[in-house]
């Protein structure tokens, strides 16, 4: 069975996504498309009276409590679930709606209403799309109206091939690469780890028993970004063209500053590449001082930047944090 393709749709409180995701199911339901809806909700929810059997399994305790019928089936579980989980059980259709989890690795499309007076919740280089009463011209990427529901489920179907990193289980699965065009991409991340003065000290005069702190942990970093696809599920093998890691010294911090670039010609990013770079060498900071110190803390782990493939670049904005 193929993946089921999953797009979610991202908007602050009261932009109208439950409205908008209502029509779109009705449209996409007369296209003969079989669908799931898939709500995250911020909130206490009930799905059944005081008084049901049901409700009365799951006061009386139960942690998972099912009621099925010839015609429904409902499942009920006392704890907070992760979308591979709550995606795992459904099958049998051909397209997954999601309305929250902006926080997820999903394709997203945004929606902003003026009315509001908010923005989007994220910078729209995150989404394939944008539903808008505002003028999209200058957002670089397709923009409908939220009554334009035929129009926005046209460009669903036409790219829905695109939208899952789930196959037909509910279990994660590489997504195929092998129809994108090979572009120039760069990526570039950082991190920092957070030490006392006392290892500080010892890591600027070389003092460490294991050794130069810093040149251990940069060739840990060009190994981890090499070998990314062995340790990350569901990335492919990227042949890097570049891999450029540094790590310096803040004193005013107190800390060692991480920094990757890497980059590549192909068909997917190396924003991975460049964050299991960081990674593996603040790792290997830790694994070189653990001696003098053990409350060293790893943090701030962030892409900074990325170029090139479908989505745009992305460029943050550094706080100074």
């Amino acid at each position: 069975m193929e993946g089921i393709p999953v797009v979610a749709f991202s908007a602050y409180s009261g932009t109208g996504k439950t409205t908008l995701i209502e029509k779109l199911v009705k449209n996409l339901k007369a296209r003969g498309v079989r669908l799931a809806v898939v709500k995250h909700d911020g909130h206490h929810f009930e799905l059944d009276r005081e008084g049901k059997d049901s409700w009365r399994f799951t006061r009386a305790g139960a942690d998972v409590t099912v009621i099925s019928s010839r015609e429904q089936t409902a499942w009920m579980e006392q704890r907070e679930l992760t979308l591979e989980r709550v995606l795992a059980p459904i099958r049998a259709v051909d397209l997954i709606l999601v309305e929250g989890y902006k926080n997820e690795d999903l394709t997203q499309i945004g929606l902003c209403r003026r009315e509001t007076g908010k923005g989007f919740p994220s910078d729209t280089k995150r989404y394939c799309a944008a539903v808008t009463d505002w003028d999209g011209a200058e957002l670089g990427i397709p923009c409908f109206g939220f009554e334009e529901i035929d129009r926005l489920a046209e460009f669903i179907m036409e790219n829905k091939k695109d939208f899952t990193h789930f196959n037909g289980q509910g279990r994660a699965k590489m997504v195929d690469v092998g129809e994108k065009a090979e572009t120039r991409r760069t990526a570039a991340a950082a991190a920092r780890v957070l030490v006392s003065r006392e290892t500080y000290g010892l890591i600027q005069s070389g003092g460490m028993k294991k050794g130069d702190v810093l040149s251990a942990a940069q060739i840990a970093g060009v190994m981890g970004a090499k070998r990314t696809w062995e340790l990350i599920p569901m990335c492919h093998p990227v042949q890097t063209d570049g891999i450029d890691l540094s790590l310096t010294l803040d004193e005013e911090r107190c800390s060692v500053e991480i920094q990757a670039v890497v980059s590549c010609r192909g068909r997917t990013g190396v924003e991975m590449e460049a964050l299991t770079a960081v990674s593996a060498a603040a790792l290997t900071v830790y694994d070189m001082c653990k001696a003098v110190q053990r409350d060293m803390v790893i943090t701030d782990v962030r892409l900074l930047r990325k170029s090139g493939g479908v989505h745009g670049d992305f460029c943050r904005e550094e706080d100074g944090t």
